[in-house]
């Protein structure tokens, strides 16, 4: 979209484009719902290609948030093959991810370590916060 079809039309300011960039796990994209919509919804897209710890520190936040984890595979969106490890609670019980996983974190719920531990073929992982920015 150019920058004169943002002046002229009535609804281009509910469409963004964006550039898919490098992020220290794989090619990514993000936006923030207060930069870039004013509203209460961000997210985050990355295609983890490679085994990592992507978070290390358990911690929480003032606002929900919603995990994806999908295969990459058009016609095997089905299968993740991969294993990626996370935690919940104090206590940090932990749980694996292998195939196709949505986890919902309320805020305040303590979360973390996440690790992707073995990456066989990359992962769609898709983090949305329902919040302006994320921050913890």
């Amino acid at each position: 979209m150019s920058a004169a079809d943002a002046t002229e039309r009535k609804y281009a300011k509910y469409l963004n484009t964006y550039t898919v960039g490098d992020s220290p796990y794989g090619p990514a994209f993000s936006f923030t719902g207060e930069d870039d919509f004013q509203s209460d919804f961000s997210m985050f897209v990355i295609c983890v290609d490679r085994p990592i710890l992507m978070e290390e520190f358990a911690h929480s936040h003032d606002f929900d948030i919603y995990l994806v984890f999908l295969g990459m595979d058009p016609k095997g969106m089905g299968k993740i093959e991969a294993e990626i490890e996370m935690s919940f609670g104090e206590e940090g019980e932990k749980y694996t991810i292998d195939s196709p996983t949505t986890v919902y974190i309320p805020k305040g719920l303590i979360h973390c370590p996440l690790d992707f531990k073995r990456v066989d073929k990359p992962v769609l992982f898709i983090h949305a916060t329902l919040a302006p920015r994320y921050k913890k």
